[in-house]
């Protein structure tokens, strides 16, 4: 029940291998590492309902467990729940782990599940996956160790889902996250958001041996080239998101190597649907015509990139729709769009961030282009520090920056729903939304793959995103790590690296 041979057999084809050398040797028990993050902020977090970047989702993975957990492989295996069965796809039976015990040496009930599956439908929680959680119809305890778990209808992506860092198991009754009470890898040392984070071992994890280090500090370092220096100065052992343009010289370091995974990872250009400039169809399509693809592509990506097409399936994806004609870069038919609407000499503010990768420079681009045909782009270049909290999507224009989600049905929902709350740049369409349950409830692959494909039409040409290409994730490590491999969801092996690396002597 666990297994997702279609899908997740289709995003394994696209993983870059890590060199060999990196993944074979016998674990080594010990060693303390820092670990490199982009974003710190004061809203920094441990509630998993509230993880909203990649510096939280490590966070959570290193201090909690999920129901279920993606391999090295991206299949889908047993985590808290050693199994999880539908024979409707509506009503499942979560049976868990035994054994299992929280950092405080509390013992994993059925009811700690049951609440931290429930909580995320609480608008006061304020759960970024509370759009996914809202098809939890109810759940109830069975037993101490068994959870009957009953959706508004049938999903067979559940198992997966459940994998999501934000469904990660939290105790029961737990409303306050000042500390954290998990079931990870690590227990919590210290915690000063905006600063650090530093975990220790947790000698009773449930998987025997593991993890191996005894201690992980995470920080946050918001500019790449900053980042890059601390990785090759020894100040950090590994660090995410290192740019195309310096893998070269992470590579040409004889202690340090660098990880490339294919993901459908994108930054995109939010054209926010409720301003009546940026939501105007015609300012929308043209931006979009405004993309010079190829360019970003070779001159921001160094080619650590694929061709993408204003929607957020990538071909990674087996529900991919190869059919879309792929959008051109046409200046002289953006003039003629925006000129049709009046808006042509119109000055717009555009928010970018190192934060939302590359953004910077395609902002640039954009602003270029557009100037050409009398599109006056006004570029603010803002800090990392508060950029998700304080102007992403704030503002008519910015730029977003998201993550290959492992299903079609989570990417829709979280960005693409009407009622999702990072619908990026509020796009709300009612038959996309009756779309998206028609697929969720299908049983028949071939139908689904039909829906998807048309709901991928439906964001191409009206959707108030313009999305150049889907990033590959660059990771920088010290050679003496050990352990590491590419996951499609995100950097640092789709951010779970800390129970499953460890460090040379």
């Amino acid at each position: 029940m666990l297994s997702r041979r279609l899908l997740l057999g289709s995003l394994a084809a696209g993983v870059a291998l890590a060199p060999a050398d990196r993944l074979i040797g016998k674990p080594r028990r010990g060693g303390r590492i820092r670990v490199a993050g982009i974003v710190a902020s004061t809203s920094d977090t441990l509630d998993p309902a509230r993880a909203g970047n990649s510096s939280d989702y490590m966070r959570m993975f290193l201090l909690y467990s999920g129901l279920t957990q993606y391999d090295r492989g991206l299949a889908v295996k047993p985590g808290l729940a050693e199994t999880i069965e539908s024979t409707d796809n509506v009503t499942w039976t979560i049976r868990l782990r035994r054994g299992v015990q929280f950092h405080n040496g509390k013992s994993l009930d059925a009811g700690d599940v049951v609440h931290s599956l429930l909580r995320h439908r609480d608008p006061a929680v304020g759960s970024k996956v509370k759009a996914v959680a809202e098809q939890f119809a109810s759940a109830r305890r069975v037993n101490a160790h068994e959870v009957e778990l009953r959706l508004i209808g049938p999903n067979p992506d559940l198992p997966i889902i459940l994998a999501q860092p934000q469904f990660v198991i939290v105790e029961n009754g737990r409303r306050e996250f000042s500390k954290a009470n998990g079931t990870g890898p690590f227990a919590l040392k210290a915690f000063a958001p905006g600063i650090r984070t530093i975990v220790q071992r947790n000698p009773n994890y449930w998987k025997p041996g593991q993890p191996y280090l005894d201690e992980i500090e995470l920080i946050a370092i918001p500019d790449e080239l900053s980042r890059v220096n601390a990785l090759l100065s020894g100040d950090v052992q590994m660090c995410i998101s290192v740019s195309p343009g310096s893998v070269k010289r992470v590579r040409a370091s004889s202690s340090h190597l660098v990880m490339e995974t294919k993901s459908g990872l994108y930054s995109d250009l939010v054209m926010r649907q409720d301003n009546p400039v940026t939501g105007h169809p015609d300012f929308v399509l043209a931006m979009k015509h405004l993309m010079d693809r190829d360019l970003i592509k070779r001159a921001l990506f160094r080619g650590f990139a694929t061709i993408a097409n204003d929607q957020p399936i990538s071909p990674l994806d087996p529900y991919f729709n190869a059919d879309i004609p792929q959008r051109a870069f046409d200046p002289h038919k953006a003039k003629f769009l925006l000129k049709r609407s009046g808006l042509l000499g119109t000055r717009l503010p555009v928010y970018v961030s190192p934060a939302a990768t590359q953004s910077v420079d395609m902002g640039s681009i954009l602003q270029e282009h557009a100037a050409q045909i009398g599109l006056n782009l006004a570029i603010n270049r803002v800090p990392s520090d508060g950029y998700w909290s304080t102007h992403w999507m704030k503002h008519p224009l910015t730029f977003g920056n998201i993550n290959q989600r492992p299903t079609t049905d989570l990417q829709f929902s979280l960005f693409f729903q009407s009622k999702a709350t990072e619908n990026e740049a509020g796009w709300k369409n009612a038959k996309f939304d009756k779309l998206l349950i028609e697929a969720r409830q299908s049983r028949d692959p071939a139908l689904r793959k039909a829906i998807y494909g048309e709901m991928q039409w439906m964001i191409h040409r009206t959707g108030g995103l313009g999305i150049p290409v889907f990033i590959s994730l660059l990771d920088g490590y010290d050679r003496r790590i050990r352990g590491l491999q590419p996951i499609p969801l995100g950097g640092l092996m789709g951010y779970s690296f800390g129970e499953h690396v460890w460090l040379e002597a």
